[in-house]
């Protein structure tokens, strides 16, 4: 699979859409391809968007690179990324990113370990191959 690099302000960002879904709710979203993340991340309003409640969610900690803690809860969820439907656990967290950027982040454990990633800045490519 193959998608073009998106345009935030002055960055060129690996920003892909994916469909995010619990049973029969499901939710069109974007996310950043970020290596850097050890796990899968949106925001809690999309959980709420598609049934999911925090009440009955394991509570976990993450650190930012700017070493601030910030608290995510774990549940189980399809993505789909083009044609492909993975099922993966996903944090969902309160105000990801501050509520500076739109979309989520998809990271080693739920995207890198379901695919091969090759960037290509120059040409504004991602390449997705499903790791078989």
């Amino acid at each position: 699979m193959r998608f073009k690099y998106r345009e935030y302000g002055d960055s060129l960002r690996p920003v892909i859409p994916v469909v995010i879904s619990n049973g029969d709710k499901y939710f069109r979203y974007e996310v950043l391809i970020d290596s850097g993340s050890d796990h899968c991340f949106f925001d809690a309003h999309i959980g709420e968007l598609i049934g999911i409640s925090r009440d009955n969610s394991e509570i976990r900690e993450t650190f930012g690179v700017g070493g601030k803690v910030s608290l995510y809860y774990v549940h189980p969820v399809t993505l789909q990324v083009g044609e492909k439907s993975l099922r993966i656990n996903a944090g969902f967290m309160p105000n990801l990113g501050g509520n500076i950027f739109s979309y989520g982040i998809v990271g080693q454990q739920g995207f890198f370990d379901k695919f091969t990633v090759k960037f290509d800045l120059s040409k504004e490519l991602i390449e997705l191959k499903e790791i078989k």
